[in-house]
């Protein structure tokens, strides 16, 4: 049993691993009553609130009755508590750049390209795969030197930093390696699937995911999200078995733009492929850039993709919005916004 739930004596429950409120692991709960419905408290800052979870059938009546608090969002239009989400791509598109990139905002509490992050939330980013010197040179580069920005816990398992190597998360003894330092987290990222969660059988059998798929279900139930660092397969689906997108709300891939060079560095655009609770503007893709200045600090830059631009631009000016001001939001020239207009107008039935 977790440590920060009180034990009872009762059928088993689902447990919590922390107040919604405080985000520590001080959440005491009672068992659940006849409706379903258990009592919680936080014994370091007071919060009270009615916790859904039960061990057997629930009527309907019931269930409509439990005041489900809406979730909230940890980074606004991409992950929601208790969300599984995947970011996959080709090697060497930038998948780590952008988690890395992601996990720093999210602990700051900061926008993040098109994303927003409303709270500093703790974060354990789990790295399977990079040398510690590349791991460390790349989080220092996001963090730019003010390490205080971050208010939240970022906390770092990396399997270069063990003497041993790491047991996979399929197995029992990898997942409570993980779990033993969830303290005050609210996003778990684990880069990669492919070298943190091996050893089930080949990748393209359903039943090689299935461990780490119970896994993911139970931590959604103690009210963790998890994002998930993956590879492209050769067809440009995210690799082996489709069954890994069964539980995920959202499904990121990041692709080369059409007119990538390499001397560009990391480009790369951003598509939502699934998506759960995402829909209109913050579904659309966008074109994302990432450089270091002259301090060797991190630089994101990001634009609408040029074939969204012209319904963005006709959009903006249905309501009333000047050419210029859509020029400055849309981040191209006054110019491409007048010959987009004058294209989109033409074209329109």
């Amino acid at each position: 049993m977790a440590d920060n739930v009180v034990p009872f004596d009762g059928p088993p429950m689902a447990l919590l691993v922390h107040c919604r409120s405080c985000r520590r692991r001080t959440l005491h709960v009672e068992p659940p009553g006849p409706s379903g419905i258990s009592y919680a408290w936080c014994e370091h800052c007071g919060h009270e609130e009615e916790v859904p979870r039960t061990d057997r059938v629930v009527e309907l009546e019931d269930f409509l009755r439990w005041d489900l608090p809406p979730r909230e969002w940890l980074v606004e239009g991409l992950i929601q508590e208790r969300d599984a989400v995947m970011v996959h791509a080709f090697r060497g598109v930038g998948k780590s750049r952008f988690v890395h990139g992601l996990a720093v905002a999210l602990a700051a509490g900061e926008p993040f390209l098109r994303y927003g992050c409303p709270d500093p939330r703790g974060v354990l980013l789990a790295d399977g795969e990079l040398p510690r010197e590349e791991l460390q040179a790349m989080l220092a580069a996001q963090v730019g030197g003010e390490p205080e920005r971050l208010s939240a816990p970022f906390k770092i398992l990396a399997a270069d930093l063990f003497d041993q190597p790491l047991p996979s998360l399929a197995q029992r003894s990898g997942q409570d390696l993980v779990e033993a330092h969830l303290e005050g987290v609210s996003l778990l990222i684990l880069d990669n699937v492919s070298t943190l969660c091996g050893g089930t059988g080949p990748e393209n059998e359903a039943r090689s995911w299935e461990p780490i798929q119970s896994w993911l279900l139970e931590l959604r139930r103690r009210g963790l999200a998890v994002l998930l660092v993956h590879h492209d397969g050769k067809g440009g689906a995210q690799r082996g078995t489709s069954k890994r997108e069964d539980i995920l709300s959202q499904v990121v891939q990041l692709t080369r733009p059409a007119e990538y060079s390499p001397a560009a560095g990391a480009q790369f655009e951003v598509h939502l492929r699934k998506a759960r609770g995402v829909f209109g503007e913050e579904a659309r893709p966008f074109e994302a850039e990432y450089r270091t200045d002259n301090n060797g600090r991190a630089v994101w830059a990001w634009k609408p993709i040029e074939d969204d631009i012209t319904a963005e631009a006709l959009r903006m000016a249905q309501e009333g919005v000047g050419q210029r001001e859509i020029a400055e939001v849309l981040g191209v020239s006054a110019a491409t916004v007048n010959r987009r207009l004058r294209k989109g107008r033409k074209e329109q039935p």
